[in-house]
């Protein structure tokens, strides 16, 4: 009867490190779906290669779980095995090879109701994501994956100055989007945040902006001034971004097929 035990509680304590390994992935930024498979192959041992499993290597803090699920499923998978073999060969009475494989099926049934349960499930995350707060720095997303960064394209700040031709004007007069160019934020000075810049949004000196764009893009508004000769830059800058869309989609695979 130690034997059942010891596999029942080798199994629930392997549930709930995929479980928690799971909540950590999608603290990344991974889906939930792709951080439970991406889980589980680790844990288990699977080693499956897909386009998930190479964004999950190239990430240092997901890297980081997997490494540790993957040497934590290796001492789980051997104590299982050998639990497992110890429930039926262990030495007991008469009605013991009846009793234990009943009483493994009954404990087998629990902790599938238990781990497919939507109340435990909420509570096994909310603690866990508590834990990560509080003991780790797990909370490390993978804003390049999410903002499908790559090639030419990156997320930088620029600090606008007072002479700056993006000073004193508000986003619909900039027209940056033509540009290829869109603000995700505004940091105030007096340390306000504008997630959502609308508009309407008047752009001011000393503001801190959030910019997504091609690479180097930010360093030429950097030295583009008010006047003249900034109109100019602003509207070089969308004939070169209408070539570069252009390019894009002539590469693009539909194109080309």
């Amino acid at each position: 009867m130690t034997a059942v035990i010891t596999l029942l509680v080798v199994l629930t304590i392997s549930l709930l490190i995929t479980r928690i390994a799971t909540v950590a992935l999608t603290a990344t930024g991974l889906s939930r779906e792709a951080a439970r498979f991406q889980a589980r192959s680790a844990f288990s041992g699977s080693g499956f290669t897909t386009a998930e499993s190479e964004a999950v290597v190239r990430h240092p803090v997901r890297r980081r779980i997997i490494m540790w699920l993957m040497l934590l499923g290796s001492a789980g998978i051997v104590a299982v095995i050998a639990s497992f073999m110890l429930t039926f060969l262990e030495p007991g009475t008469a009605a013991s090879p009846i009793l234990r494989p009943l009483i493994l099926l009954i404990g087998l049934a629990a902790l599938w109701f238990i781990f497919n349960n939507r109340w435990v499930d909420q509570r096994i995350t909310a603690l866990t994501m508590r834990a990560l707060q509080r003991w780790t720095d797990l909370d490390a997303r993978d804003y390049a994956g999410l903002l499908h960064l790559g090639g030419d394209y990156v997320v930088t700040e620029l600090e606008v100055q007072p002479d700056d031709w993006l000073a004193d004007r508000d986003l619909n007069t900039l027209g940056l989007r033509a540009e290829g160019v869109i603000v995700l934020g505004v940091h105030r000075p007096d340390g306000t945040y504008l997630g959502v810049p609308h508009g309407e949004t008047l752009i001011q000196a000393r503001d801190v902006l959030l910019i997504y764009s091609r690479n180097g893009t930010v360093a030429e508004l950097d030295r583009r001034r008010r006047g003249a000769a900034g109109d100019r830059a602003h509207r070089e800058a969308i004939r070169e971004q209408a070539r570069v869309e252009r390019l894009e989609v002539d590469d693009s695979p539909e194109s080309e097929a």
